[in-house]
């Protein structure tokens, strides 16, 4: 009786830990913060629509997408670089869109763009010829 008491108390708990390490990693728990950083990755193509200081968006064929708010929200990651042809001014300095294919980390709930991979220019004319996609408005036409 002693010596199953002493096995008890020395062994027992650390089978009981081993047995919870094993249940957590059966059941994900371990790996649910692995798998958000990986599951949330897209590919996102349309136009990117930088109206203001601060202000970006990406509109692609599953809506408006919020990379930065000023003030608010910003996606970690750079931005889109736009030569001349590829981008339309809409007023004073450099604002304007552009179109735009973008490795992303997004929200799909809040459709928010967490991270910006990698982003890939395109010419206008790939997101004016996508039936999917509404060109952002142009005030200065």
């Amino acid at each position: 009786m002693k010596l199953l008491a002493m096995y008890l108390s020395h062994y027992a708990p650390r089978k009981m830990t081993l047995f919870l390490m094993l249940l957590i990693l059966e059941l994900g728990i371990g790996n649910s913060f692995a798998l958000e950083s990986t599951q949330d990755i897209s590919l996102r193509c349309g136009w990117f629509d930088n109206p203001s200081p601060s202000n970006a968006w990406l509109n692609d064929k599953d809506g408006e997408w919020t990379v930065s708010i000023q003030g608010g929200h910003q996606a970690k990651g750079k931005w889109p670089s736009f030569n001349r042809s590829q981008w339309v001014k809409t007023g004073t300095g450099s604002y304007g869109y552009g179109c735009t294919c973008m490795k992303v980390r997004a929200n799909a709930e809040s459709q928010e763009i967490k991270q910006i991979i990698s982003a890939t220019v395109k010419p206008l004319s790939v997101c004016r010829q996508d039936k999917a996609l509404k060109e952002p408005e142009n005030p200065l036409k």
